[in-house]
Formats: structure tokens, sequence, C-alpha cells
């Protein structure tokens, strides 16, 4: 049998970049059973509500939701359960003393298979305001005002 290669994306959480503020990314395992990993395999999962903790020197996943396996038996798994994440001592101290602080939280970012073994990316994140919100497409919409423009100009048109 052949060793899968590569990087495989199973699903993005595209608000959570809208909602807030990203300070760092960590990459993570997830301890996962055997049907969760056959409905991931299918490109099927949701990071909507997801969020990270801390408890007890773990780091842990809530309400992601990974639909039940079609064919399944009894032995499915229950789509919101807790997952556990795989993380280096170090980077769950770091995380620890981060979400300490008032107003930090662990969001899933994206969740995907690298070489065979899924794995979620987590977001250090602080909560944006309104008018946070309202700066970054403001700029956005200005950057492609400006990159419109320059191609305008390079083709000749004006």
């Amino acid at each position: 049998m052949v060793r899968e290669q590569g990087q495989k994306a199973v699903a993005q959480n595209r608000k959570a970049r809208h909602d807030y503020h990203i300070e760092d990314t960590y990459e993570a395992g997830i301890v996962l059973v055997g049907t969760e990993v056959k409905s991931l395999r299918q490109g099927r999962a949701s990071l909507v509500d997801g969020f990270g903790e801390v408890d007890g020197h773990e780091v842990w996943l809530h309400n992601v939701h990974i639909p039940e396996y079609s064919q399944g038996t009894w032995t499915n798994h229950a789509a919101r359960r807790r997952r556990k994440l795989l993380l280096n001592r170090h980077e769950i101290d770091k995380l620890e003393r981060k979400i300490s602080e008032k107003g930090y939280t662990l969001i899933p970012l994206s969740l995907y298979f690298k070489d065979g073994r899924a794995k979620v990316e987590l977001g250090l994140a602080k909560g944006k305001k309104q008018y946070d919100k309202r700066h970054s497409i403001a700029a956005r919409e200005a950057d492609r005002e400006k990159q419109v423009e320059i191609g305008r100009r390079l083709k000749g048109m004006r």
C-alpha cells in the first residue's frame, strides 16, 4: 500500500480571520476514532463553532462537527464530541499562559491531512470589535481598487 504524500484540505474556517485577530498559529495532531477519519476523508467537517481549551495540561477541541460516517455501524462516533489535540509540552505551556490573559482564545482555522495524518491548524486569537471589522473590509477594498488601477495603467487604459 502506497503511503499518502502532501497535504489535502478538509475544512476551513474562513469566518475566523474576519472575526478575530490571529496572533499566532500552531499545527496540532488530533486524536480521532476510525469512523471520524473515514468521514474526514470524504471531505465532511465544519469548524464554524469550534474552539480550543487547555484543561489539565492537555488541549481539547470542542464543537467541531464531523458528521457520522454513512457506512458506519453501532460503533459510529458522536458528531460534536470533544477531541484531544497533540502538541508539545512547551507549546501547551505557552498557550496556557496566553489564554489565561483576558480576551485570548484558541480557534481552529483549518482541518487537513498531512502525509496521511489528520492535523488541525489552531490560531491564538483575540476578538475584533465591529469597527475593526469595518476597517479591515475598507482596507481590503482599497487594495483591490489599487490593483485594478495598476492593471488599467499597465494595459494603457485610463
